[in-house]
């Protein structure tokens, strides 16, 4: 059985790998065996949290490139080809959103339309099309799984751009899975709910009791539990499973009760932020 977890001889790109479940994913994909391809826009980023995980003798290669660009994905397949092993996975986690970008769907830009649907679907769509030709090239099997979230799951109040963007990624993450099951590479998603992140306490700040309400766990999952889903994903144990996401969130979906009477999440801390956001 656990050697249907190991990833030996296998090359597993993580996109987005410079902090939060990036890091971990490549962390665990690298214990699991595989030899990581850890792609950041940031140096820094990958110094800082991908640059340890090297120091401890883990097989990763840093590759800075922007996943939203043809040279930024023609970088990753660079590095790919030069590096040991069999083009094995993908795990797309590139993307996100600022707080800047919660606010009324009454105010949303075609700017701001356009850049998370550039930082979250796009990302995702054009590495997975490109790795997924590399992995047909050298003859598969493999695995592609991308990062959704519990915003395209349900409902995004105040955030229905990045929310459409993630669900986004489960249509396609469908329709990827049946045109490539042919040539045996399996696609799948997680959406993660409230993850305990740097890029998440930006606007969440700690609150146990909050946590306990909201939570069927009664706690904010970790980067590290996140990373579990998707390694299993990637690896032999779920070879029988594509064109699925797995909601991993502790049972926040089941008890959706985080939203306050106008509609914005009891997760934010500023409530000058929460009245900023709702402003029409």
């Amino acid at each position: 059985m656990a050697d249907l977890l190991k990833l030996d001889g296998r090359i597993v790109v993580v996109s987005g790998a410079g902090g939060g479940i990036g890091t971990a994913v490549a962390d665990m994909a690298a214990r699991a065996g595989a030899t990581v391809v850890a792609v950041s826009r940031s140096r820094d980023n990958l110094d800082t949290h991908i640059g340890p995980l090297i120091a401890d003798g883990l097989p990763i290669v840093p590759v800075t490139a922007d996943a939203a660009t043809d040279d930024g994905i023609a970088a990753v397949l660079a590095a790919v080809r030069s590096t040991e092993g069999r083009l094995h996975g993908l795990v797309n986690i590139a993307g996100g959103a600022a707080p800047s970008t919660w606010m009324p769907a009454t105010r949303v830009s075609r700017d701001d339309w356009r850049d998370l649907f550039t930082a979250n679907l796009e990302t995702m769509f054009f590495m997975s099309q490109a790795v997924a030709a590399e992995i047909r090239a050298v003859g598969g099997p493999g695995s592609i799984v991308s990062v959704s979230s519990i915003s395209g799951m349900n409902t995004a109040p105040f955030h229905i751009a990045y929310g459409t963007a993630k669900a986004a990624i489960v249509a396609a993450t469908r329709t990827l899975a049946v045109e490539l099951a042919p040539a045996e590479i399996r696609v799948n998603a997680v959406a993660p709910g409230v993850t305990e992140t740097a890029a998440s306490r930006t606007y969440v700040d700690a609150d146990p009791e909050r946590d306990r309400a909201a939570i069927a766990m009664g706690r904010r999952g970790q980067p590290e539990e996140q990373a579990g889903a998707i390694v299993f994903l990637l690896s032999d144990l779920a070879s029988y499973i594509t064109g699925q996401t797995l909601l991993v969130d502790g049972g926040l979906d089941l008890r959706w009760s985080h939203l306050r009477a106008d509609n914005t999440s009891l997760f934010l801390k500023d409530d000058d932020f929460r009245r900023e956001i709702s402003r029409p």
